[in-house]
């Protein structure tokens, strides 16, 4: 009967260090306006040429 039993792993974790309460609004606020970046808007702007070459 003692082969048919299963045992129980005990795993100990080590504590973790505590994160800065301060760092989360901290990086939220960095995120800056929601809008296209210079490249993109470069490149968006190319292709646009692009495209009213073609149609001339």
């Amino acid at each position: 009967m003692s082969s048919a039993r299963k045992t129980k792993i005990k795993l100990k974790l080590k504590a973790t260090r505590p994160r800065n309460p301060l760092v989360v609004p901290a990086a939220q606020r960095k995120a800056g306006a929601h809008r296209k970046s210079r490249s993109a808007t470069r490149h968006a702007d190319k292709r646009a040429l692009d495209k009213q070459l073609r149609e001339d």
